[in-house]
């Protein structure tokens, strides 16, 4: 057991309230009222397009795949620093699975060697805004526009996150995509447990998006009185979730700001001081860039090596406290390392030795990590 563990959920108060209110409308299965509450505020918010709440991420992601029509031949550039959903939701379908490297400031995608990885069979390309912190948009927007393919934003991680463009223009992560996910796993700055969202951005999917979110069926036209029977029109599944974690889901929307405002100033404390909290170990701080405008869900160190990062994730152990490192590539993984024909990866293979992720979450106690670190 640790004195200060690697990750919190946040709890609002008001969960099990509205919990107790959805059972009171008789109404827990999916597309209830909390699920069109939390849809709309995504909406109006950030201005996405259609929104559809999901069991996870990986289920949205899984989601956007059915929806673009993709299967065997067609490519699908990712990046390998990522999460193994990134790469499922496409290899289910039958995809191939083309990895791209990260770029050497940040983890996210390298939109500078992009261009060389597209083939006339490339249909769409994912980037992922690890930590929230956003791919640099405008070589990645002109490339999928003048290739005429999918862009994907997997923004797990990126809820309450901003590019500002060369026009100085905030724009929020996921509204720039074709489609873009989104995570609300206990994990994330804001969840519900398990869930997830699908955001469909380009107006021609919104209809086919709605039947693939309802196991393949017309049943939204259908209740609507514009279809005389309840029928399989599509593929699709049960990617809607409860109104149980969509009533838990709208207690944490109520207080995004605040558990914001306390992610950031755990951030900030940790980047003015972690040289001289951690002055025994040669680490690197992030690096932000200007145009990111991030939503501080992970603070992460870039040690030597990875026998560094593992004499300070043993140190850490030591005072209590619990860090983690992150991604393994998935280039290299033991599922796809056979079939991987590509360049190697370095910057990729870099943040897999040497990232190492600090305990980051709302009620985090700056003043009892400081003080288990000093004793």
């Amino acid at each position: 057991m640790y004195s200060i563990p690697f990750n919190r959920p946040f709890f609002t108060g008001n969960e099990w309230s509205y919990i107790q209110d959805a059972m009171k409308d008789g109404k827990l299965s999916g597309n209830g009222k909390y699920t069109e509450k939390c849809q709309q505020f995504f909406e109006s918010k950030y201005g996405f397009g259609k929104t559809f709440l999901t069991h996870s991420c990986t289920q949205a992601l899984e989601m956007a795949a059915i929806l673009m029509g993709l299967g065997p031949g067609d490519e699908v550039i990712l990046p390998s620093y990522s999460y193994v959903s990134t790469a499922n939701a496409f290899a289910l379908r039958g995809c191939t699975l083309v990895f791209a490297d990260s770029r050497p400031d940040y983890p996210v995608i390298d939109e500078t060697k992009l261009q060389d990885l597209i083939s006339p069979r490339t249909k769409a390309l994912v980037i992922v805004h690890y930590g929230g912190m956003a791919c640099k948009m405008e070589m990645i927007s002109k490339l999928v526009e003048e290739n005429d393919i999918y862009l994907i934003e997997d923004a797990a991680a990126a809820l309450d996150a901003y590019y500002q463009g060369e026009d100085e223009k905030k724009i929020p992560l996921g509204s720039m995509g074709h489609m873009a996910t989104f995570s609300f796993h206990e994990t994330k700055n804001i969840g519900c447990g398990e869930g997830g969202m699908l955001v469909v951005n380009d107006t021609s999917f919104h209809k086919k998006a709605l039947e693939v979110w309802n196991r393949g069926t017309n049943r939204s036209a259908f209740e609507q009185g514009m279809h005389k029977a309840y029928e399989w029109v599509s593929l699709g599944s049960a990617f809607a979730p409860s109104e149980i974690n969509a009533a838990w889901l709208w207690a944490q929307l109520e207080q995004l700001d605040n558990s914001q405002k306390k992610r950031g100033a755990i951030w900030n404390w940790y980047f003015e001081n972690c040289h001289s909290l951690f002055r025994s170990f040669d680490v690197e701080k992030p690096i932000v860039p200007n145009y990111a405008q991030h939503n501080y869900h992970v603070f992460y160190l870039l040690c030597t090596d990875a026998a560094q990062r593992g004499d300070l994730i043993n140190h850490l152990k030591s005072k209590g406290i619990l860090s983690v490192f992150h991604y393994q590539c998935l280039h290299q993984s033991p599922y796809f390392q056979d079939q991987y024909k590509g360049k190697p990866l370095s910057q990729a293979e870099k943040y897999q030795n040497r990232l190492l992720r600090l305990p980051l979450y709302a009620d985090f106690e700056k003043e009892k990590f400081e003080r288990l670190l000093l004793e």
